[in-house]
Parts: structure tokens; C-alpha cells; sequence
């Protein structure tokens, strides 16, 4: 069977980026790195993993293209886990972080799952609709309103009343 993904970089733009591929339901997850990468015009020459996602988007358990671990913890890795193991019509969702230090983020998504035609070769890359930037969308971190209250007099430079004791070697 063949999976058709689009995949949808997260960005904050007016414009939508995304590709719609289509690969093998028995090719790994490092199978499906290679093809994005390449339909984004990245090298692959940067660390990436992808996360099982929920409906809502939520990151999951990590599959890393690389064990950084130091063997502390078992890892998944892409090379070693089938598309099939992972996505499917009840997991229809990845998240995919391509170069931790640019975090290029993409919503992978299963679309639909089809006979294999004959003659095609696969992966293949269906639809292309967008540009990809120079730089990495930034990604913008805000705490939530309700954390601090605007009524407190606190302040930073007040050591006095501050809530914590004071110890010096």
C-alpha cells in the first residue's frame, strides 16, 4: 500500500508551504525524512526527529535520525521503524523538526492510503504549493496571561522582600 502525507511547514506567513508525497507503507521513517528534506531543498545534513502526534497536534514520543541518548534511554530511531508501525488510520499524525538549531517544524499528515500504481517509482513527490524561506519561521514563546497577576507589587530589584533567604559561602 502506498501513504499519501501532506506535509505542511509551520509557519507564520499568509502564504501555505506544503508538499504532498506519496511512500511505501513499508519504507522507514528515515525514508520519509529523506523525501521531505529533499522537497523542501534541505541538504539532510542536520539532526531531525519526528514526534507521534495527537489529533490536537500535541508532540509525542520521539523517533530520532540519530541515538544521542549516551545510552541513557532507549531510542527510536527512523532507519529502524516502519511507516506502517507508526502511522496509520488511527495515527494519522507527525510532528517533524528538521535542524534543532533553526527548528524547522512541519505538520505530517496521512491524507490517504492507496494501491500501489504500476510503473510509478516511489517515494515520489506529487504537489509542490509555496516557498521556503531563507530562515527558519521563528517560533514565539509566551506565557499565558492568566500567570501573573498585574495587580502585585512585585519588584525585581526590591531584595528586601523578596521570598527566599539569602545564603553566601
Amino acid at each position: 500500500m502506498i501513504y499519501r502525507f501532506r506535509v505542511i511547514l509551520d509557519n507564520d506567513t499568509e502564504e501555505d508551504i506544503f508538499r504532498d508525497l506519496e511512500i511505501r507503507e513499508t519504507d522507514t521513517l528515515e525514508d520519509l525524512h529523506n523525501i521531505i528534506t529533499q522537497s523542501f531543498g534541505f541538504d539532510g545534513s542536520e539532526m531531525a526527529s519526528f514526534y507521534v502526534s495527537d489529533d490536537k497536534w500535541n508532540q509525542g514520543e520521539e523517533i530520532s535520525l540519530f541515538d544521542m541518548s549516551e545510552g541513557l534511554n532507549t531510542v527510536r530511531l527512523m532507519n529502524e521503524t516502519i511507516l506502517a508501525d507508526t502511522v496509520h488510520e488511527a495515527q494519522t499524525k507527525l510532528i517533524y523538526v528538521y535542524d534543532f538549531m533553526s527548528m524547522w517544524t512541519f505538520y505530517v499528515e496521512l491524507a490517504e492510503i492507496v494501491d500501489e500504481a504500476e510503473g510509478m517509482d516511489y517515494p515520489n513527490l506529487m504537489f509542490v504549493k509555496g516557498q521556503v524561506p531563507e530562515t527558519a519561521p521563528e517560533k514565539l514563546f509566551e506565557a499565558s496571561t492568566d500567570s501573573f497577576d498585574e495587580d502585585d507589587d512585585f519588584n525585581i530589584d526590591d531584595y528586601d522582600n523578596l521570598d527566599f533567604e539569602e545564603y553566601r559561602n
